[in-house]
C-alpha cells in the first residue's frame, strides 16, 4: 500500500498541493516556476518507496533520495543542494537517511507542467540542531577524489569524467568524431 500511496502522490493532482513558503528563507535561483518551501518530511530512498528494492543505509550514497512529507504524506525529488552546479542532493540528505528532517528551499510548481514536487533543498535542520547549509557536495567530492586536487572546476579534473571522454570523445561520437569536428570547424 505504501508503494501506491507514494506513486500516487507524484502524480496527484497540483490542485491538491498545499503552500508551504511560511517560514521559508530560501533565496531565490530565478528559475522557472520556483517557490520558497519549509516542511518537515523522512528522507526516504526513492526507489526503496516504489519497489521494495531497500539496501541499508538508503543505498549508502548512490540512491537517489526523496523527502515524504508529514504534512501531506506527498514525496518530494530534491534534485539539487544549494550550491550554482545541479549536483543533487545525495550528499546533504545522506547523513539523514530514515529521519524526520525540516528542510527549506524551493519548490518547483507549474500546473502545466504538472510540476509541484522537484524540489532544490538549501538548508536542513535535524531536531533541536541548528540549520545547516546544503552546499557540502563538492568538499566530500574532493575528499573522494584526492586525485584530482587542483585548480578549476571539480568536473574537468573527475577521473570519471575524464576517463568517459578519452573513450568517447568530448562529443560521445567517439574521438574520430571530435576530430572531425575539430577539423571541420576550428
Amino acid at each position: 500500500m505504501r508503494k501506491l500511496t507514494c506513486l500516487l502522490a507524484l502524480i496527484a493532482s497540483p490542485l491538491a498541493a498545499q503552500d508551504f513558503s511560511e517560514g521559508s528563507e530560501a533565496r531565490s535561483w530565478n528559475l522557472y516556476a520556483e517557490v520558497p518551501a519549509r516542511f518537515e518530511a523522512k528522507v526516504v530512498d526513492v526507489l526503496c518507496e516504489l519497489s521494495g528494492d531497500c539496501p541499508d543505509n538508503c543505498g549508502d550514497g548512490a540512491r537517489q533520495l526523496g523527502l515524504i512529507r508529514t504534512a501531506d504524506d506527498v514525496m518530494v525529488l530534491p534534485m539539487k543542494n544549494s550550491q550554482p552546479a545541479f549536483t543533487g542532493a545525495v550528499a546533504e540528505l545522506a547523513p539523514f537517511c530514515g529521519q524526520v528532517i525540516e528542510v527549506d528551499g524551493l519548490m518547483i510548481e507549474d500546473e502545466d507542467l504538472n510540476a509541484r514536487n522537484i524540489y532544490l533543498v538549501q538548508r536542513i535542520k535535524a531536531g533541536e540542531a541548528d540549520w545547516i547549509k546544503a552546499n557540502t557536495w563538492t568538499k566530500k567530492w574532493a575528499e573522494a577524489h584526492p586525485e584530482a586536487a587542483g585548480k578549476g572546476p571539480w568536473f574537468r579534473r573527475d577521473p570519471r569524467i575524464k576517463e568517459v571522454i578519452a573513450s568517447e570523445g568530448y562529443l560521445g561520437l567517439g574521438l574520430e568524431a571530435d576530430a572531425t569536428y575539430a577539423e571541420e570547424n576550428f
